[in-house]
């Protein structure tokens, strides 16, 4: 079993004629059953044309209603990235991922209302998207390091989603589902969104959870973990404690009030019964001794 994707979903790309879409485009289609699971691309000026046999659509509307895709991802450039967002969730789609980097913060707080009370799913923006092993990928990380197996992984850090994965890998550890979910400031889903469809998730037995400074989704999760969570948590936050205010790393990474920090937001998750791991290289081998009892 997995979260929020399988073999058998349906994907739109929007944004699949620009380099960007067609590079990350054909490399997920060439994953496991990705020839398959991406049914269609999405460029008014275009509509009518293909790219790898993938045929393009005026509308995210007109794509659902012609392959019957549930999800979509976007590779659109900064300037209209929300509104391709508001175009898929218009569309009343079950997720949305959003790879983009650096959508202007007003554009995202305009979609993020829009979004209120519809039942679409939003992942990122500027996230790597999210992968079931050996099923499918949706998103920019590399497929070949990810294995089949039974530890979940959500992480707002990309480049520590993939080092999570090739720790796990490289002791023999596969994974259920791995979701980046991005470190802008106005995004989707969050930690303790994901944490729950991994709680829930029958053929998951333990999960790494990656943070980063700033915020304070970690410190929700961690308390939510505490009271709910059935299954071993492994935690890690990427970044320092820093002077008060000061911005650092993402978008969303704002440490004011003595709140924020690295070691603060480590102390509540070690409190609430995570264990945590102060070392971005151990997060494999403290899997492994948890997992080992």
């Amino acid at each position: 079993m997995s979260i929020l994707i399988n073999k058998n979903t349906k994907v739109i790309t929007q944004g699949m004629t620009g380099k960007v879409g067609q590079f990350h485009t054909f490399h997920c289609k060439n994953y496991a059953n990705g020839a398959n699971c991406f049914v269609a691309g999405v460029n008014p000026k275009k509509a009518g044309e293909d790219f790898e046999g993938i045929p393009v659509y005026a509308s995210v509307l007109d794509a659902k209603k012609a392959t019957g895709a549930t999800v979509s991802v976007i590779y659109v450039p900064p300037s209209g990235a929300a509104a391709a967002i508001d175009e898929a969730v218009a569309a009343d789609l079950d997720l949305v991922i959003c790879i983009t980097e650096g959508i202007p913060v007003h554009d995202m707080l305009k979609t993020r209302y829009k979004m209120q009370g519809k039942r679409t799913l939003l992942i990122g923006p500027n996230c790597p998207g999210l992968i079931t092993p050996d099923e499918i990928k949706i998103g920019i990380m590399p497929g070949h390091i990810h294995k089949k197996g039974r530890i979940g992984v959500v992480s707002r850090s990309g480049t520590l989603t993939y080092e999570a994965v090739g720790q796990l890998s490289a002791l023999g550890y596969g994974q259920s589902s791995c979701v980046g979910i991005g470190g802008d400031p106005i995004n989707g889903m969050k930690h303790i969104d994901v944490m729950r469809l991994f709680n829930d998730d029958p053929e998951t037995d333990a999960v790494i959870m990656v943070g980063e400074i700033g915020g304070s989704d970690e410190e929700e999760c961690a308390r939510w973990i505490k009271d709910n969570m059935k299954k071993p948590v492994v935690g890690f936050i990427a970044g320092v404690t820093a002077p008060e205010g000061k911005r650092m790393g993402h978008a969303g990474a704002i440490i004011s009030g003595g709140q924020g920090g690295a070691n603060e937001k480590l102390a509540v998750m070690e409190e609430c019964g995570i264990h945590i791991t102060r070392n971005p290289a151990a997060m494999g081998r403290t899997m492994q001794t948890v997992l080992k009892g």
